[in-house]
């Protein structure tokens, strides 16, 4: 909050830029400071996600941190599952991944992926983080719907 303005919740359309016409998702201050991170629908139904990597998501070694893709894995996790997710609130429940590759600053870092199964309370998930044709690392999660806390 700044001067009693409230920042909204919930996705935002990108108006211009390298990602206009994405969104992303305005209510997790830990995911915005990390990213933030982007997605949109493909023409097919599908759901792409994506973000630019920057000096701040690389360790010292010059590639991009563990950290940084685990928070983006967490990210598309949701954005993955957008439909099955509508209208309720949700926690991650599980997360595991395979590190497979690395990123460099500059790289445009991309994640596809798939709901494999979508249940009453849970939803599950599997994906793909890559940058260009070099993938990055797989991913599955399981979503968790709860009700809103007060």
């Amino acid at each position: 909050m700044d001067g009693g303005n409230e920042a909204p919740h919930g996705p935002i359309t990108i108006t211009e830029g390298e990602f206009a016409g994405w969104r992303y998702w305005s209510g997790d201050p830990f995911e915005n400071a990390s990213g933030p991170f982007y997605y949109r629908e493909e023409a097919d139904g599908s759901i792409r996600c994506a973000f630019r990597a920057e000096a701040r998501h690389m360790n010292g070694g010059g590639f991009m941190h563990g950290g940084c893709i685990m928070t983006f894995a967490d990210a598309c996790l949701f954005s993955l599952a957008t439909k099955e997710l509508e209208g309720t609130h949700a926690v991650t429940l599980s997360l595991g991944g395979e590190f497979i590759g690395p990123a460099h600053e500059g790289d445009l870092v991309e994640c596809t992926g798939e709901v494999l199964k979508a249940g009453k309370s849970m939803v599950f998930v599997r994906g793909l983080i890559f940058t260009g044709d070099n993938p990055m690392m797989s991913f599955s999660g399981v979503i968790k719907k709860v009700g809103r806390r007060l």
